[in-house]
């Protein structure tokens, strides 16, 4: 009961930011991979308990842009990454300078990685934001499952599972 997480990549990450809104008491924390928050879920934002969150979003994202607006064009829109971010820092009241981590591209085709961690919010709540510089609307680590142009490129040298797993294991209910 104390380990109820869920994760998804685009709207399965959207339907994660809506199932942790909802349902904040049960779920102890989010991944949401290359998607964010509704605009229209955004405007009443306001979870019963705080919620640890991890976010992955490629910068360079054509189907659900980082910084915010259409998603693909017809389905909608969702606020930016940054808004959705400090949407759930107000949410478990963090505040402060986050922890700063960044990784450099190490060949041609990687990510530029810079995560951003708060921590030591209600409940030991954390929300950690890993934007990649290069990646597109994609799982890091993962397969190019379409051409790039359709939806970007995979950042390869994350493995955005493995970091998932390791955030849920540090991140129960109290």
């Amino acid at each position: 009961a104390h380990r109820i997480y869920a994760t998804g990549i685009s709207n399965g990450a959207m339907f994660s930011n809506y199932l942790a809104l909802k349902l904040s008491e049960r779920i102890a924390a989010i991944a949401p991979v290359a998607g964010g928050i509704a605009s229209e879920v955004a405007v009443d934002f306001h979870p019963a308990s705080p919620v640890s969150v991890l976010i992955i979003n490629g910068r360079e994202d054509p189907l659900v842009p980082y910084d915010g607006g259409a998603v693909g064009k017809t389905h909608g829109s969702i606020v930016s990454t940054e808004r959705a971010l400090h949407l759930w820092l107000d949410a478990d009241d963090l505040h402060g300078e986050p922890h700063v981590r960044t990784g450099v591209a190490a060949k041609s085709g990687d990510c530029s990685e810079q995560w951003q961690t708060w921590s030591g919010g209600r409940n030991a709540s954390a929300v950690t934001l890993a934007s990649l510089a290069g990646g597109g609307h994609t799982w890091p680590g993962g397969a190019q499952y379409l051409p790039k142009a359709i939806v970007g490129a995979v950042c390869p040298e994350l493995d955005a599972s493995r970091a998932i797993w390791d955030f849920f294991l540090q991140h129960p209910k109290p």
